[in-house]
């Protein structure tokens, strides 16, 4: 395809179980904090996994209106956040002028789980009359999408993606087709989640996918690690602004990273399991790096899915190898949900802020937590500390239930 527009980064927002800011979410990587505690969301006395990553001392108060607040789920409010954060820290204006050529698409996994529970409890117990008018705005998974692109003033292309926890990137990479295509001039994209609730926890216990260490939560989430046993459910919201290179020149905007690559494919296999020997995972990754016409040699880092499920870390292990050759031992793969659980929609829209950061700062996150190497992964996995690596090339992995994959590239502007 020819007279493709060039996409570039300029604005980062994130809501993580580690840090309430961008600067304070890579404070956390880089010092390799753990977001993960017992659970203080509800009382998770009666369950078999009782702790999680939760987004602490989150108060959107001065950035939402407190009335409007009361009516938006809790995953919509870490959206609209973290969208406010990324626009203000781009620089970006939205006015009457430039509106319509600037979009959002914010993906979840499951959207507006808690209202969804609360008012069912409301249903059940008080009858049909008392249900919340506000009940479908509030769980729908769109939401998020529309009530950030109801406070920017976005008024271009808009969409919400639920492809389980590939949903944040894939919507990162579908506002990058946008704007190669010349739909858009700037897109509000990322993920959003907050499934912490006692449906969401019990429902992945029952499935048996969450870690169970209930005498050590710290512990818990160990990527690629021997002992690994399920993984941690987190939440929040990472939102990138996205711009074509000769928009955000225009304004002589700050440029953080471009994005050159964006593979998705399905595994068409199992509702929650992925092909063995993670075909569709390393197709995926293929797709990335011929849409951005790069080669395994030119990877620098990989900013993996990495959940800490049995599954999962075994099969993306040989995915990466299956993708990228006898380059794959050579090139750092970490998973930062080793710190920050594992956000489920909005994964990969953290995760994509932290490749982004990466890329800016020289710093690769460490995978915290590993310390029995397991001879099915048999990768670098930065462990445990953060390092310094000059990063030209990033890529970033998202897998989710249903067989969705994305792989998502990112480089150093040239």
């Amino acid at each position: 395809m020819e007279n493709l527009h060039r996409v570039v980064v300029t604005g980062l927002g994130a809501i993580t179980p580690i840090g309430n800011t961008v600067e304070d979410y890579w404070s956390g990587l880089t010092s390799a904090r753990n977001g993960v505690k017992a659970i203080t969301l509800f009382d998770a006395s009666a369950h078999a996994c009782r702790f999680a990553a939760e987004v602490k001392d989150f108060d959107p108060t001065g950035v939402l209106e407190p009335k409007e607040s009361k009516r938006w789920d809790r995953f919509s409010k870490f959206g609209v956040v973290a969208a406010k954060e990324a626009l203000a820290h781009s620089g970006l204006t939205i006015d009457e002028n430039n509106s319509s050529r600037i979009g959002v698409i914010i993906g979840s996994g499951v959207g507006g789980l808690l209202t969804m529970e609360t008012q069912a409890h409301v249903l059940n117990n008080k009858g049909p009359g008392r249900v919340s008018p506000f009940t479908v705005p509030m769980m729908i998974p769109n939401m998020a999408t529309g009530l950030a692109a109801i406070a920017l003033g976005a008024k271009g292309p808009s969409s919400a993606v639920a492809t389980a926890c590939a949903a944040g990137s894939n919507a990162i990479g579908d506002a990058f087709r946008l704007l190669q295509l010349g739909k858009a001039d700037a897109m509000v994209c990322g993920g959003a989640e907050a499934s912490i609730t006692p449906l969401g926890v019990a429902g992945f216990a029952s499935a048996k996918a969450l870690s169970f260490r209930n005498d050590d939560p710290a512990s818990a989430s160990r990527p690629f690690d021997a002992q690994r046993d399920g993984f941690v459910i987190g939440e929040g919201s990472g939102v990138l602004i996205l711009e074509t290179l000769e928009h955000a020149n225009a304004r002589n905007a700050t440029i953080h990273a471009e994005v050159v690559g964006y593979g998705t494919t399905c595994d068409a296999h199992h509702i929650t399991s992925p092909t063995p020997g993670g075909l569709g995972g390393a197709a995926a990754m293929s797709q990335a790096l011929l849409d951005a016409q790069l080669n395994p040699e030119n990877v620098d880092y990989i900013n993996a899915h990495g959940t800490s499920t049995p599954a999962n870390d075994s099969n993306e292990t040989s995915a990466i190898k299956s993708a990228l050759g006898h380059r794959a031992h050579q090139i750092p793969v970490s998973s930062t949900k080793s710190m920050t659980g594992h956000l489920l929609g909005g994964s990969g829209g953290i995760e994509a802020v932290a490749c982004v950061l990466a890329i800016k700062h020289g710093v690769i996150p460490p995978t915290i937590n590993y310390s029995n190497p397991d001879s099915d992964c048999d990768l670098d996995y930065v462990p445990n500390t953060a390092r310094e690596n000059k990063l030209g090339v990033v890529l970033s992995n998202s897998f989710g239930f249903g067989g969705h994959n994305v792989c998502l590239a990112f480089r150093q502007m040239l």
